[in-house]
């Protein structure tokens, strides 16, 4: 091969190269959707603290994974997450707990400076995916404890939502599935706070004095008795 004639093909590659890259699609990012639900404005309600928060090895990465027919999953190379999925998730959470709940004082694990909770949620997430032709899926296993660390509930749940196939809705049902979650554990919660609140005794109304007691409070008043006189004749 002569020196003119590779020159040649090394530039058909060259052009090649580039038209390759510029048919490239750019990368698509996505978010969670946190919902619509109106957030607490006052410091009060029930202390939760969300955490540790435990979300599957496959699902830590940049790009969203597609579940296809025969189970398998397939790492896209254009849909990315638009930052850190645990990290959104938590946050998505954490707001849907606030809201439901009606209270702002929520924390999540470990920033728990100063923070004393009267609610823990410990959640650990195996599964939340979807494919083109698979429906959005979350398999999850929560527990919820008392200010004193002892276990309230336990529960292992699993839910579904359909969706059109599009990425874009295939990440709005994986956002209606974790709402789901968040709703469950929130009624858990408040289901706990409302028990707690009824083992607390009313308070005792003052003890009334006895009959005895009260006859002995009564201030004695000497009785006047009129003066007697007696006439000598």
């Amino acid at each position: 091969m002569g020196f003119p004639r590779l020159i040649r093909n090394l530039g058909l590659a060259a052009l090649l190269g580039l038209a390759g890259c510029a048919a490239t699609p750019p990368a698509q990012f996505y978010q969670l959707q946190q919902g619509g639900q109106a957030l607490p404005q006052s410091g009060k309600g029930v202390a939760v603290l969300l955490g540790p928060l435990k979300l599957a090895d496959y699902l830590q990465r940049e790009s969203l994974v597609q579940r296809q027919i025969d189970d398998s999953l397939v790492i896209s190379s254009q849909a990315r997450w638009a930052g850190n999925l645990q990290d959104d998730v938590a946050q998505l959470l954490l707001r849907q707990l606030a809201a439901r709940l009606d209270s702002s004082r929520m924390a999540l694990y470990p920033d728990r400076v100063g923070f004393t909770p009267e609610a823990q949620l410990v959640l650990s997430i195996s599964r939340l995916d979807s494919g083109p032709y698979r429906p959005a899926v979350l398999e999850a296993q929560w527990r919820l404890l008392d200010g004193e660390g002892t276990m309230r509930d336990s529960r292992v749940v699993r839910l579904e939502e359909k969706h059109s196939g599009e990425l874009g809705d295939q990440v709005r049902a994986q956002s209606v599935l974790l709402q789901s979650l968040a709703t469950q554990m929130a009624t858990a919660v408040g289901g706990m706070t409302r028990e707690a609140a009824a083992r607390v005794p009313p308070p005792s109304p003052e003890s009334k004095p006895s009959r005895s007691e009260r006859k002995a409070e009564v201030p004695r008043i000497p009785v006047v008795r009129p003066a007697t006189e007696v006439y000598r004749f």
